[in-house]
């Protein structure tokens, strides 16, 4: 009789129902589309075929790669900014009463409707993508952040005063491992955001890029290359969100053992 606590048995079948569901969508796009003679849905066999050719050797090197790495660049730099604007305002109540409307005001604006007046001033260069990514993603990790500092019990900030720890011990060791659960659901908002901003803004006029180029093959009916540019977003934003996921799980281990912990009790 198996002893497993009812939540790891069902967190191993979510496991399972993720990494066949991929699969599974695969299998029937695979069939649904063979001998298909439509010319805007192509069989996916042909799609494989034009993407194994485009993003496997033509244009990983000069496309693939510029784009993941402006989005991770873009990304960790909006992580930062987040983090350490958040706790500041989180901790000094001040300082967040006099930023509050300038931030409301900010991420109000959608970083999209900020790309024609980036491009008009810097051009389309990669310092312009990274930028309207950085705008547009700092704001969810930033305000998860300001929460999650605000909500850190009580009962812990009177025991670093008891240990008379400083400021910094205890924003290192309370106030952001508290907030670490709020702080990384941030973050995983934060980079879906960065995400379609970096495919948003390579699709306005810039010449290199995965969303340059899916949108140039749909502008000349290059129907196989459109999709196979489509069928390249979704792998990588599903890669992207496993590894994010992977790391959240190891950097939030504690939590997850206090919970299971807890359940048991």
């Amino acid at each position: 009789m198996s002893t497993a606590h009812p939540s790891r048995r069902q967190a191993r079948w979510l496991t399972v129902v993720e990494t066949a569901s991929p699969v599974l969508l695969l299998v029937a796009w695979w069939f649904g589309s063979a001998g298909s003679q439509d010319p805007f849905f192509p069989p996916l066999q042909a799609i494989l075929a034009e993407f194994q050719r485009l993003w496997l050797f033509d244009h990983f090197a000069s496309d693939v790669l510029p784009s993941v790495g402006n989005l991770l660049l873009a990304y960790l730099i909006s992580c930062v900014l987040g983090i350490g604007l958040g706790t500041a305002l989180g901790l000094f109540r001040g300082l967040s009463l006099a930023l509050d409307p300038v931030i409301q005001f900010l991420r109000s604006i959608p970083a999209v409707a900020l790309l024609p007046i980036l491009v008009a001033l810097a051009g389309f260069g990669n310092e312009v993508r990274i930028l309207s990514i950085v705008l547009a993603a700092t704001f969810p990790v930033l305000i998860a952040t300001v929460d999650g500092v605000r909500s850190t019990d009580t009962l812990l900030l009177e025991g670093a005063r008891v240990y008379r720890l400083s400021r910094w011990e205890r924003v290192s060791r309370i106030y952001l491992p508290s907030a670490g659960p709020q702080i990384f659901s941030g973050a995983q908002v934060s980079l879906q955001v960065a995400f379609i901003v970096m495919i948003t803004s390579e699709m306005l006029g810039a010449a290199q890029g995965i969303g340059a180029l899916t949108l140039l093959a749909q502008k000349s009916f290059d129907v196989k290359g459109m999709w196979a540019g489509i069928l390249l977003l979704g792998v990588l934003g599903y890669l992207v969100n496993l590894l994010f996921t992977l790391v959240r799980r190891r950097a939030l281990s504690w939590h997850y053992g206090a919970q299971g912990t807890a359940s048991l009790d």
